[in-house]
């Protein structure tokens, strides 16, 4: 598989690679980023951020909170209890058109991550063979819209599945049974997490059955906060920029900060899923305006969401001049 090939081509890369420099910090703006899931090699750049003091020379400390439910984050920053969250696109389009207050401002990154997972011994081999399985979700509403979308374009009505809420717990509901599939999953660490198993599993990327090209994941916060600190959000973006950057250009030393914050994570799996996911960081903080109303148009065409709603209140572009 080309995909594989070029993941175990970036972990030599990465492996091989070079160093990295510090910086010096100031007064800090304290404020506290929700993460979307618990620390992984998705959040490589955030952790490289804080780490290397990226974040301090922007004037800024952040402190990193995983949540205590992957359906909470959007929720919690709406309310106004977190400034800042991880998030996805199709998570901020949904609750935007259900009058959350929150936008998104900045990329982590640009294409999806999510699919709909299986072992291979179960002998799924198209979203048909969906029928009669139980199917594990992870994020509310997000993943259960995506999923009866996609069970509806291969001629399956919600009669027959069913649904589970299995929260974290991907691998393990796989693996025991208790579900026969998983929307939820990314195809860069939870396959990866089951190969390390010794388990074969495969996937239905999301976009490749009629889900279109959208940014998987998202900096959010709320349309007062950003009113109200706008240049603090700005210089937020400007270190998530300049870490993706130097996540790039030095893998292994951002990968060493992430672990260096995180001594206890599986380092086998995330050096694997960072080595997937390196392609994908954010190329620019400058988010499409085409992109936004591609998702946002299949959204109200598949009942995703249930009025029309202009892209550009879904976003900010808050490093170009005014924002939108």
């Amino acid at each position: 598989m080309i995909r594989t090939r070029l993941i175990l081509f970036i972990v030599w890369s990465i492996i091989l690679a070079g160093s990295l420099v510090s910086v010096q910090g100031a007064e800090l703006q304290q404020i506290t980023l929700l993460l979307d899931w618990f620390p992984n090699a998705d959040h490589v750049p955030i952790y490289t951020a804080k780490e290397k003091g990226i974040f301090a020379k922007h004037g800024l400390e952040i402190e990193l909170v995983p949540p205590t439910d992957p359906a909470d984050p959007i929720k919690l920053v709406a309310a106004g209890k977190f400034p800042l969250a991880v998030s996805y696109q199709p998570s901020v389009t949904i609750a935007r058109a259900a009058g959350l207050p929150i936008k998104s401002i900045g990329v982590l990154v640009d294409h999806p991550l999510n699919t709909i997972s299986f072992l291979e011994k179960s002998e799924i081999e198209v979203p048909s063979d969906l029928r009669g399985k139980k199917i594990g979700y992870t994020v509310a509403p997000l993943d259960v819209i995506l999923f009866e979308t996609i069970a509806q374009k291969a001629g399956l009505v919600k009669d027959d599945y069913e649904l589970i809420s299995i929260g974290f717990n991907i691998s393990p509901s796989l693996l025991s049974g208790s579900v026969d599939a998983v929307i939820g999953a990314f195809w860069n660490y939870e396959i990866n997490e089951l190969l390390l198993e010794g388990v074969d599993a495969n996937y239905f990327p999301l976009e490749e059955h009629g889900v279109p090209d959208y940014y998987e994941l998202v900096f959010i916060t709320n349309d007062k906060y950003l009113l109200e600190n706008r240049e603090i959000i700005r210089e937020f973006v400007l270190a998530i920029k300049e870490a993706i950057k130097m996540t790039k250009e030095h893998p292994y030393e951002a990968l060493t900060s992430y672990f260096t914050a995180n001594p206890d994570v599986r380092k086998d799996l995330d050096l694997l899923a960072f080595a997937a996911t390196l392609p994908m960081f954010a190329k620019s903080q400058q988010q499409s305006k085409e992109k936004w109303e591609e998702f946002t148009s299949f959204g109200l065409q598949n009942k995703l969401i249930e009025k029309k709603i202009k892209a550009t209140d879904l976003f900010d572009n808050v490093l170009v001049g005014g924002g939108n």
